[in-house]
């Protein structure tokens, strides 16, 4: 009986949502090609029939439908009204003209890799940027014009014929518009900043309709909002970003079994304490699959060979799986597994980290086990814990009071993530919140240790937990954001979507 009830509570879940849509169907005759392609919501017909034949837009049981609603969560994905593909930015404007007169709620897809259900998805009009998807390298400028559709790995792979490249994703799958305007930390990071500090221009559909290209100097402020202020001012549909010389590549991925976990915490404490090298990375991260705990590590020099010392003691530990090589930087992108959590239900939190310290990387562990031993058996499939090393002087790579996130002369932290994976809907209040408490008990830990004034910290809004509140992400530049917002959105247009909303 609980397995059938089950059954059909999950059925109910996907039902309802259409039985709301069917109760807002047009008492008008709906046109044969909308019928086609099931557009039923009043709203969705206006908005095909006040858009350019460049926009196309689709309802439920169409190709075009499933793909533009889908996301790397499960959880993220909901069931929309419609799906519109847009195709130009005047049809932005229109759209958004019509969302805002009809207070319909509306989400912008780019890559759809938001672990924050709501944030890039909606039960009203989805707004997906598919149709974005050209690179295009300009070679006297040494600028790549790229579009808000892609994920980064179709990025590397076509500015890697120009021998060129952009600060952007570490892993496969992310796409380039959440985590460009939430700042973006890269392989490239140590030497070149986030990929919020390597920007030239947004082209940007404004709340009202009206398209900009903001620059530095066009609209100081609004320029200040792009850069990590997430989608409160608009919709960016391209990112013009500096391109630098690109070499083949060291590195990729090493997994380790429990036995060898404290020496892969003392290799990451001394990588994070001594190298000073800005072309070697690392991420160590800590799972608990299967049924037992285990490391991930991802190991990158930026150069076709290796400078000796570096990743010695890393290298000398016993190993389960060993993928390390000379190879492009798209293949050592995409040299991650990660598309074995594709579909889970998943949610993330940041924990701000100024050292990995010993007793820090144990309490690490400790989480770790905790929770991989208690949620497994509850429908838990995947446990990660994150630590990301940089250098210190990441955070110089722009000037002063010139970026929402993070704030210019921020003091220093690397950015830990917790992610939590699972396949059960009726427990994402659980995993939500286990995940929560986890970064709470971390950052307890780390103060225990001595490493101050983390409750201050802002934090990385691509990691933060939807729970968390805009101050916690953008602190001292709130306010700031808070006026930016009154001038560009004055009727909270893009308050109807999802995400940290100022």
């Amino acid at each position: 009986m609980v397995a059938s009830s089950n059954k059909w509570a999950s059925l109910t879940c996907l039902l309802l949502p259409l039985t709301s849509a069917v109760l807002r169907v047009s008492a008008e005759p709906i046109p044969a090609a909308l019928e086609a392609r099931g557009v039923w919501d009043p709203t969705c017909q206006r908005i095909d029939a006040e858009t350019s034949n460049a926009t196309d837009v689709y309802g439920a049981g169409t190709v075009h439908y499933a793909q533009g609603v889908h996301h790397w969560a499960s959880s993220s994905s909901q069931l929309s009204d419609c799906v519109v593909e847009v195709g130009s930015t005047a049809d932005i404007g229109v759209v958004l003209k019509i969302v805002a007169e009809t207070n319909t709620p509306f989400a912008v897809k780019g890559g759809g890799h938001s672990a924050n259900a709501g944030f890039s998805s909606t039960e009203g009009v989805h707004i997906s940027l598919a149709k974005y998807s050209d690179v295009k390298y300009d070679s006297a400028s040494k600028t790549a014009e790229i579009g808000a559709g892609l994920i980064w790995d179709d990025v590397y792979e076509k500015l890697e014929p120009y021998g060129v490249n952009v600060v952007g994703g570490r892993v496969s799958g992310v796409g380039v518009a959440g985590f460009t305007l939430g700042g973006g930390y890269s392989w490239l990071t140590n030497q070149h900043g986030l990929t919020a500090d390597n920007m030239v221009a947004y082209e940007l559909v404004k709340p009202d309709g009206t398209v900009a290209t903001v620059t530095a100097r066009s609209d100081p402020e609004l320029w200040f909002g792009l850069r990590g202020g997430m989608n409160n001012f608009g919709i960016v549909t391209k990112f013009t970003m500096k391109t630098f010389p690109q070499t083949q590549v060291w590195g990729g991925l090493i997994t380790y079994t429990f036995n060898t976990i404290d020496e892969v915490s003392a290799a990451t404490e001394k990588f994070s304490a001594n190298v000073k090298d800005p072309k070697a990375a690392i991420l160590t991260t800590y799972n608990f699959v299967g049924g037992q705990p285990g490391i991930s590590l991802l190991i990158f020099y930026d150069w076709p060979t290796q400078p000796e010392g570096i990743f010695d003691e890393f290298l000398a530990i016993p190993h389960f799986t060993k993928d390390v090589k000379t190879r492009s930087f798209l293949s050592l992108v995409t040299s991650s597994p990660v598309q074995v959590t594709t579909g889970l239900r998943a949610h993330f939190q940041m924990v701000p980290v100024l050292e990995y310290t010993p007793e820090f990387l144990k309490a690490v562990v400790n989480q770790t086990n905790y929770w991989g031993t208690r949620l497994t058996l509850l429908s838990g499939a995947f446990f990660s814990f994150a630590a990301e090393p940089f250098q210190q002087d990441i955070y110089t790579h722009s000037l002063p009071n010139t970026r929402a996130y993070p704030p210019t002369g921020a003091q220093f932290f690397s950015p830990f993530n917790i992610f939590f994976g699972w396949t059960d809907p009726f427990k994402d209040d659980l995993f939500t919140g286990a995940v929560v408490q986890s970064a709470n008990a971390l950052v307890a830990a780390a103060t225990a240790q001595g490493q101050s004034n983390l409750a201050g910290v802002p934090l990385y809004p691509n990691y933060a937990s939807k729970s968390v509140s805009v101050e916690q992400v953008w602190g001292a530049n709130l306010p700031r954001l808070k006026a930016l917002k009154r001038r560009v959105d004055p009727n909270n247009v893009m308050g109807l979507a999802g995400g940290f909303k100022v």
